[in-house]
């Protein structure tokens, strides 16, 4: 069994947030029809560092988000384009977009000529700021939000701050929540047989998981001090220099910093005012990660990861992308899995990262090529070949 096999879910987002939001429903068996733009379809087809690939609207971004989707192009403006648009939308259980605010009610498809078309229909909303307030109108990307969310304020250290993330952290955390607002919808339905509309956040969804960093604020009075790879909460609890590279450790608890003190050779820092208790260790974390380094930088990574981690002090090294990917433990979690593509290859693909017992989400087809599914998803509406045929002409599919 599927965990969301029967659930019909049309996807008009492009590029990431939504994309990310979709795939993850993709995995757990729900069908996603990808309703595209006939010319291009997703931006995201066009993106990424091979363009031979771009070339063939199958760009690395848009290879990254769309496994186990269907595609069909549509034009939304088009009088033909609207009804098919309708008809698709009375079979559907959930709609997924990521315009502008306004641009779905300007096409005619806003949430209230959704559910008077399907009452049981969801529809979910992503954008930057929300469909409402002061700023619901201005454009977002991923680096907007990450600066007016204070993320990249809380990054970096005093040499270079501010810093974003190495990664579009709001449009995927905005895709997960999204994501998670669905399921909880669609459960939501099972008790009332109601759909519902979910407003989705970019701005929203980035600034609970700065929880901790908050709280000091909000509650405590204390505004975040960009520390680099140190961790705020414990000392020594960072990342340090060995001899061939780099290693964190996270010495949180008084029993694991005692421990570190003696295994370095360093016992008389455990009774060191400086660096006794956990609050003073804090202070003086600049004073104190000179002289772990100094044995620290004695032996290879390697060597301390297992030493500390045998005497349950938490280390693991710093390692680049390509390495922890191809590590061990994600080969054994199956988080790469690979997938051939026509016309490219058998490439990997990410699988679904929450492992259920019962209804395991599965990686079962590629990314779609566009419009590759127009004809088949139309067949089941009741369009003939030859209706098919016409739309093309006509510059509707």
């Amino acid at each position: 069994m599927k965990l969301l096999e029967g659930i019909r879910v049309l996807d008009l987002t492009n590029v990431l947030s939504g994309p990310f939001a979709t795939l993850h429903l993709a995995l757990l068996g729900a069908t996603v029809i990808k309703i595209e733009n006939p010319q291009d379809g997703d931006l995201a087809r066009k993106l990424g560092n091979r363009p031979d690939l771009n070339k063939q609207l199958m760009g690395t971004s848009f290879l990254a988000q769309n496994a186990n989707k269907k595609s069909v192009t549509l034009d939304l403006k088009a009088p033909e384009g609207k009804e098919i648009f309708r008809k698709l939308v009375a079979t559907a259980d959930v709609v997924v977009e990521n315009f502008r605010p306004g641009v779905m009610d300007r096409l005619g498809f806003g949430w209230n000529s959704l559910r008077a078309l399907n009452p049981q229909i969801i529809y979910c909303a992503i954008s930057g700021f929300g469909q409402t307030g002061p700023d619901a109108f201005k454009p977002a990307y991923d680096q907007i939000i990450q600066g007016l969310s204070g993320v990249m304020a809380v990054n970096g250290d005093e040499r270079l701050n501010p810093l974003r993330c190495g990664f579009p952290v709001c449009d995927t955390v905005g895709g997960l929540n999204a994501a998670f607002a669905i399921m909880a919808a669609l459960y939501g339905r099972e008790r009332t047989g109601q759909g519902q509309m979910i407003d989705v956040a970019l701005l929203d969804s980035i600034m609970p998981l700065m929880g901790w960093v908050a709280a000091n604020l909000l509650i405590g009075g204390q505004h975040p001090v960009p520390m680099g790879n140190d961790n705020f909460t414990a000392a020594p609890s960072g990342t340090f220099a060995t001899q061939d590279g780099g290693i964190n450790i996270a010495a949180n608890q008084q029993k694991q910093w005692e421990d570190l003190a003696r295994v370095l050779d360093l016992p008389e820092l455990v009774e060191d005012p400086r660096f006794k208790e956990r609050d003073t260790r804090k202070a003086n974390r600049k004073l104190l990660t000179p002289l772990l380094e100094a044995k620290l930088t004695q032996q290879p990574t390697r060597y301390w990861v297992d030493k500390l981690n045998a005497l349950g002090i938490p280390s693991g090294a710093v390692i680049g992308l390509e390495e922890a990917l191809l590590q061990p433990q994600c080969e054994h979690r199956e988080t790469l899995r690979k997938l051939a593509v026509a016309g490219i290859g058998e490439i990997p693909f990410f699988s679904l990262s929450a492992k259920f017992s019962g209804t395991p989400g599965q990686l079962e087809a590629p990314p779609p090529r566009l419009s590759e599914h127009t004809a088949a998803v139309l067949a089941e509406i009741g369009y003939t070949a030859e209706d098919v045929e016409a739309l093309k002409q006509k510059g509707v599919i």
